[in-house]
């Protein structure tokens, strides 16, 4: 049985539906950022290692990233030494770049899945697993779990860097975290009862 050939829009409805495209530019300037931070991550990465290797340079742009004050860091001569807490805090802002780059990629692919146009990637051996029910719903619900895990490692970030912070900053840090969870658990909450509420597709 042949295919139904879809049905002519109207000039209006075509108009209007093909507005859609107007967001490819966005999806493209988040590529662009996605560029970005790649670039970012290695950038830290190598100042991280030219600092275990003792290049002090690497080291001073390596604190003034993480926001480590290097007061009694150094050895009596003046020189500043890597200890586990840079390191620690240099990883953690390492992650915290993959996991921003991982919204970027879910947002990206999703958000042109769900609202721009289909990608076709039905076949392909490397379509992502969240790909295959993605929709505006399940969309929303997994970038609110990404954004709180961002602000855990932000937050867990703070804590171990807490003596060079104002008390107040962790405080909020840690109230604006509780936010994100109520946020999300919100929104898996509101779209769990909507799903209860759309009749069974057969």
């Amino acid at each position: 049985m042949s295919a139904r050939p879809p049905r002519k829009l109207s000039p209006l409805a075509a108009v209007i539906f093909g507005s859609r495209w107007l967001q490819l530019p966005l999806y493209l300037g988040l590529i662009v950022a996605q560029a970005v931070y790649v670039y970012q991550f290695w950038s830290e990465l190598i100042h991280l290692v030219e600092a275990a290797f003792g290049n002090q340079e690497a080291l001073q742009l390596l604190i003034k990233s993480v926001g480590y004050k290097a007061e009694a860091l150094g050895d009596g001569g003046g020189a500043i030494k890597l200890n586990e807490t840079i390191i620690m805090l240099a990883v953690l802002a390492l992650i915290d770049v993959v996991m921003i780059s991982n919204l970027l990629i879910m947002v990206i692919v999703g958000g042109y899945e769900t609202f721009v146009s289909r990608l076709n990637l039905e076949d392909h051996p490397d379509q992502p697993e969240w790909l295959d029910h993605v929709n505006a719903s399940v969309l929303k619900v997994k970038l609110a779990t990404a954004i709180i895990g961002i602000s855990s490692i932000h937050l867990l970030k703070t804590f171990i860097n807490v003596n060079n912070l104002e008390a107040h900053t962790a405080m909020w840090q840690t109230i604006i975290h509780v936010a994100f969870l109520f946020s999300a658990l919100a929104i898996a909450y509101t779209d769990r009862l909507l799903s209860h509420d759309q009749p069974a597709k057969h």
